[in-house]
């Protein structure tokens, strides 16, 4: 097990970029690298296991914000199984308003779609006068 991972393996180990990796570091999702006398990050195993993890946890949907909280839910003691399975369930809830807003979406504007028969000029167009008629005051 390798223990002094530079910065440049760790961006590739975790199929990222270098700078993703520093700003992890700035919003405190992945701990400060220690340095050699050189000034050099040098990383573990541990940080590419974590960088996995957040990667994983946002294919899921969550926020970077949520995936923080979640770290930390991991080593407080006091927090079981349920605060985390809460977490989820809660993801659960807005993936599904999400998918409900998208259908919405998709069935107005296939209903545009079918109002223009792409044969007028673009200033005549019912999907461009229909977002012209949009009332934003609502």
């Amino acid at each position: 097990m390798e223990k002094n991972i530079t910065i440049g393996k760790l961006a590739n180990e975790a199929n990222l970029n270098i700078e993703t990796i520093r700003y992890y570091e700035r919003i405190e999702l992945l701990p400060y690298a220690k340095r050699n006398s050189s000034g050099y990050r040098f990383y573990t195993e541990d940080d590419i296991k974590r960088l996995h993890f957040i990667a994983l946890a946002k294919r899921h949907g969550f926020s970077l914000k949520e995936i923080k909280e979640l770290l930390e839910l991991r080593v407080d003691p006091n927090t079981t199984c349920t605060d985390v399975r809460k977490r989820a369930v809660e993801k659960v809830k807005t993936i599904d308003e999400k998918i409900t807003e998208l259908e919405q979406m998709k069935k107005a504007l296939a209903k545009l779609i079918g109002s223009c028969h792409g044969h007028e000029p673009a200033s005549a167009c019912p999907i461009l006068e229909a977002f012209d008629e949009i009332n934003y005051s609502n």
